[in-house]
């Protein structure tokens, strides 16, 4: 069971974006940069994140050398920083909370990212991982077999924007569920 407890204290050890960049080499820093560098929300998708109005904090188990966190974790602080006031991003390495990570294996493995969302009082709400339906489609076209792509590459356009979109609609359907949540309705008074 992922516990309030137990999820704010791992939120609270996690790091930004830019801090967790800053632990790879040169060529993953690039590699991440490159990707964040093309991730791009549209001005409707930056409106709809700015209009959220629950705290909504997201926890990502990523790993800095994984090629599916260099597609898709540039994506998710992007959708972050549309409003950092209701989207607070933190991300923790999979191998450095293994204690962690190990509660939220996904079909019998340590996959990567996995990202949690919860509450403003940390309360869990959903698990995403470890690919979007659109990435998982955008693999199974280039290679059936490969766990994890170097993401050597530039990251194909049609690809980035559809998976920025399936991690925009799990975002906005915890936004709703918050929204729409008869105990959190209760402590805000609406």
């Amino acid at each position: 069971m992922l516990a309030a407890e137990m999820l704010k204290g791992t939120f609270l050890a996690g790091m930004d974006y830019s801090g967790y960049v800053a632990t790879g080499t040169a060529e993953q820093q690039r590699r991440w940069g490159q990707a964040y560098d093309a991730a791009k929300l549209s001005a409707p998708q930056r409106q709809l994140v700015g209009g959220f109005v629950r705290e909504m904090n997201i926890l990502v188990v990523s790993g800095i050398w994984c090629g599916d966190c260099v597609q898709q974790v540039p994506l998710i602080a992007r959708i972050a920083e549309a409003n950092p006031g209701k989207v607070p991003l933190r991300i923790v390495d999979r191998d450095e909370h293994k204690d962690f990570s190990a509660q939220l294996r996904i079909n019998g493995g340590d996959r990567v990212p996995v990202a949690v969302l919860m509450a403003e009082d940390f309360e869990f709400c959903s698990l995403a991982g470890d690919r979007t339906i659109s990435r998982y489609r955008a693999l199974a076209r280039k290679q059936l077999g490969a766990s994890c792509p170097l993401a050597i590459a530039r990251p194909d356009p049609d690809e980035l924007a559809a998976t920025l979109g399936d991690w925009l609609e799990e975002i906005e359907r915890v936004e709703l569920m918050l929204r729409l949540s008869g105990r959190l309705r209760r402590k805000h008074g609406d």
